[in-house]
């Protein structure tokens, strides 16, 4: 993986915006995109005001909870794949989001490396980076695009019957998911199940949050990584079965998380995911009927 050097450009930021581990001979980058805020009742939906106002509380967390943003850079049998793209710079609305092509060239990465792009789904937090035109222009004419193929297939008329999303978000995103699918569908590889997309790297279509949700699976040298996407959010460790507002489908949704979860707890393997908080790497450990979020020691 390329790192910055001395003679990388200089971003004067006063937190750290990437983390670098190795997955045996997976090298392997988090990126923050940034943060935005959201209101923690989105992600508590089926949830008792009085039962999330006392998780906010032990976790010491406000109403408004800071949502991070992370995407994935991995690097693996000559193929350097960016998992995931961020919200992009289309919403003025959220000033502290939209970073990765500032990030990607802070880390030394050049955007006309990447080789391949795999999306866990395409809501606008997801994909937007890919439709900024300063990081969308440099990106390679070859670029492959992996995507479950339900997963464009329900962005032709997506249903929102069951989720809860603030008003005015269903309109954006299936505006976002409809240009994204317009720019790049000559680019797109779609796949039912699974796919290998470098020796290692392995997308898998779990549904759920969306019905093409999928989750990327990293194995190399006897080390596992999985990046969840949005299948775990920060509550759904010690609250498995609180649906996010965003869920296509809440009850399956949940039914992803736990299996996702014991199977990591059992393992002891490395979980990251979307919105846990930077740079996310962990482990999940079992607490009763519900899960522990173990933070990874960083690796120096």
């Amino acid at each position: 993986m390329k790192l910055a050097h001395s003679d990388a450009p200089v971003h004067d930021e006063l937190v750290p915006s990437r983390y670098a581990l190795n997955v045996g001979d997976i090298d392997v980058t988090v990126i923050s995109d940034g943060t935005m805020q959201i209101d923690a009742r989105t992600l508590a939906t089926n949830a008792a005001k009085a039962d999330l106002s006392a998780w906010l509380g032990e976790n010491f967390l406000p109403e408004m909870l800071v949502y991070p943003i992370n995407v994935g850079v991995v690097r693996s049998g000559g193929r350097t794949i960016l998992i995931d793209s961020g919200l992009g710079s289309e919403f003025p609305g959220f000033p502290r989001v939209g970073q990765l092509a500032m990030r990607l060239e802070a880390a030394g990465i050049d955007a006309a490396s990447v080789t391949d792009v795999v999306l866990t789904h395409l809501h606008m937090d997801h994909i937007g980076g890919l439709l900024v035109e300063g990081l969308r222009g440099r990106l390679r004419t070859d670029l492959r695009v992996h995507l479950a193929s339900a997963e464009a297939e329900f962005w032709e008329a997506p249903d929102f019957s069951r989720t809860s999303m603030p008003e005015a978000v269903p309109a954006v995103l299936r505006a976002t998911a409809s240009k994204f699918l317009e720019v790049y569908r000559g680019q797109l590889k779609p796949f039912e199940t699974e796919q290998e997309v470098a020796p290692g790297v392995t997308i898998i279509r779990t549904g759920g949050h969306t019905p093409g949700h999928s989750i990327v699976r990293l194995e190399s040298g006897g080390n596992r990584l999985t990046f969840g996407g949005d299948a775990v959010f920060q509550c759904g460790f010690d609250q498995p079965g609180w649906f996010s507002g965003f869920e296509h489908d809440p009850e399956e949704s949940a039914r992803v998380r736990v299996r996702l979860l014991m199977e990591m707890a059992a393992s002891g393997e490395r979980l990251l995911a979307t919105h846990l908080p930077f740079p996310s790497v962990c482990h999940v450990a079992v607490a009763g009927n519900a899960f522990r979020f173990v933070p990874a020691v960083w690796d120096y």
